[in-house]
């Protein structure tokens, strides 16, 4: 049985990815650090870790303490409004996050990623649908920017790893 950690699992999204995976037979672990999430929103999770991804030691604990096949990514904040505002509150915690996440995910082995972006990264585009091929421009909010430069990390990772 494969086990997916998912980051960001007891938010509203990463709750139901949780209850889905676990419907479907994978085993889930989740992280999150309960800022915008629920604990009680996590249902059928073998192990619920509470903590920050920029915390190397906390991300290391579950790789060591789980066999982990593959991450899902929604640990961010996302208010765009509030990022406007807080830009380096976004900034630290969905790239540099994201960046300790990928770093532990390399060191234990685990090659298997979804991440969950947003709409956010394409900013106010000149044509409806947005599609794979629409140009990024999220020069509208620093939310969109992390989200932005989560993608090109992930990227650049592919590529060197």
């Amino acid at each position: 049985m494969k086990t997916i950690l998912v980051a960001g699992g007891a938010g509203y999204i990463g709750s139901h990815m949780v209850a889905l995976l676990v419907k479907r037979g994978y085993e889930v672990v989740v992280a999150d650090n309960l800022r915008t999430g629920h604990w009680q929103a996590v249902k059928g999770a073998r192990k619920m870790y509470v903590g920050d991804l920029r915390d190397v030691a906390f991300l290391h604990q579950i790789f060591t303490e789980n066999k982990i096949d593959g991450v899902i990514n929604f640990a961010a904040f996302s208010l765009v409004g509030e990022s406007v505002t807080n830009p380096l509150k976004y900034y630290g915690n969905n790239v540099e996050g994201a960046v300790s996440l990928l770093s532990a995910m390399q060191a234990h082995g685990v090659d298997k990623i979804v991440f969950s972006s947003t709409a956010a990264a394409y900013g106010e585009p000149e044509k409806q649908p947005v599609t794979e091929q629409t140009p990024r421009k999220p020069a509208t909010s620093p939310y969109g920017n992390t989200k932005q430069m989560c993608e090109d990390i992930l990227r650049d990772s592919l590529a060197a790893y």
